[in-house]
């Protein structure tokens, strides 16, 4: 069904963290932003059926189901949500673009470069037939971010000639904080590389309007054995006695060139105490400089290096102004946005680019550059950071 108002039959896979932010993104954005198509949280999919039952129940989803493959070969099911550990990104996204389904997976794309490339391909492929495919690289849509990528564009910080960009968490600070499927390579494919450092390559693309083409890093594990999960909510648990190998990185360090040839220093941790989500950028140019700090959402700052010298210095921009983007949806100036609220923005993005007709951003081609950051960060660490360039 399309035209005004068709409704969008949504179907997600996994409820845990992700899954209860997409789900309240999903009940609100149509209740805020005007949109073409009205999402409906058909169904929702896990792999306990009591457990999927309750969950729906409590995140408001119509219906609970424990088979996805049979959920995504639905008629009565547009698109596909995945919310899963990176082992099956690969596996549900080709077989529910195959299928006709629209796709919206969570970041990193995928656990291998080989699986996003597949993965890419079939979005391309997808695509001719009118089917989309988004990756969910959510921070991309914080006003501040959003802001800082027009400044860019506009020229107002000149020439790109230095990006600094961190990602810095402590819920892995504590040796005995346990084990979970993002300390098991298996299933999450790297550790703080592809969980929170995926974040910060698509920001340094996403705002530059360059890409990574070649890396020299290194990567880190501090604890190599940790207790075995026995209770889980969001990334925190308890353990019991029994203990259980980590096999991922906690830490990652790597340099980078920009296509304009500006470099880039990227670092990645789970294990920086008093650091609970600070995700930081800060771009230098020829004629002034922009940072951001995600533990201050809603701020901005901009060094305009054109003003006097007797009177320059860092801008603080509140972000909150019904002229920024998104900002005319929500509340009154100055009075802030949410960790939550980049999540709505993202279901509005996906369904205003389905209902037009159009590729929704960031594509799988873009969750492919990523990845091939990634893959040539672990690269490079594995031969003594040699510096590496990327492949096409």
């Amino acid at each position: 069904m399309t035209g005004t108002n068709a409704p969008l039959r949504v179907a997600m896979i996994g409820y845990a963290f992700m899954g209860r932010a997409h789900s309240q993104a999903w009940h609100t954005a149509p209740r805020f932003f005007d949109l073409a198509r009205r999402p409906e949280t058909a169904v929702l999919v896990g792999r306990s059926s009591a457990s999927v039952t309750e969950a729906a129940h409590r995140l408001g989803w119509a219906e609970a189901a424990t088979d996805w493959r049979e959920v995504v070969a639905r008629d009565d099911i547009d698109l596909v949500d995945i919310c899963t550990p990176g082992d099956t990104h690969a596996e549900i996204a080709i077989a529910a673009l195959e299928a006709g389904k629209h796709v919206l997976v969570e970041k990193p794309m995928a656990n291998t470069l080989a699986e996003a490339e597949s993965m890419a391909a079939a979005a391309r492929a997808a695509a001719a037939a009118g089917v989309r495919a988004m990756v969910g690289f959510t921070y991309r849509r914080v006003p501040a971010v959003r802001l800082a990528r027009e400044l860019v564009a506009e020229g107002r910080i000149g020439e790109v000639r230095q990006v600094r960009a961190q990602y810095l968490q402590d819920w892995l600070a504590d040796a005995e904080a346990p084990l979970s499927w993002r300390l098991d390579k298996e299933k999450a494919g790297s550790g703080a590389l592809g969980d929170i450092g995926a974040h910060i390559v698509d920001l340094t693309h996403f705002i530059t309007g360059e890409t990574v083409t070649g890396v020299s890093g290194t990567l880190d594990t501090f604890v190599n054995e940790r207790p075995v999960a026995e209770s889980f909510s969001g990334l925190h648990g308890s353990g019991g006695t029994e203990r259980g190998p980590v096999t991922v990185d906690d830490a990652a360090v790597f340099f980078g060139r920009l296509t304009g040839g500006a470099p880039a220093v990227f670092e990645a941790s789970r294990v920086a105490w008093g650091r609970k989500n600070a995700m930081r950028i800060e771009i230098s140019g020829s004629l002034g400089s922009l940072a951001f700090d995600f533990e201050e959402m809603n701020v901005l700052h901009l060094f305009d290096a054109t003003e006097e010298s007797r009177t320059a210095g860092f801008r603080r921009i509140l972000v909150t102004e019904p002229d920024h983007p998104y900002i005319e949806h929500w509340w009154p100036a100055g009075h802030g946005l949410g960790y939550e609220h980049g999540f709505t923005h993202q279901v509005v993005d996906l369904v205003t680019a389905i209902a037009d007709g159009t590729q929704p951003e960031p594509s799988f081609d873009d969750g492919l550059a990523v990845q091939r950051v990634l893959d040539a960060v672990e690269r490079s660490a594995a031969n003594h950071s040699t510096y590496t360039p990327l492949g096409d």
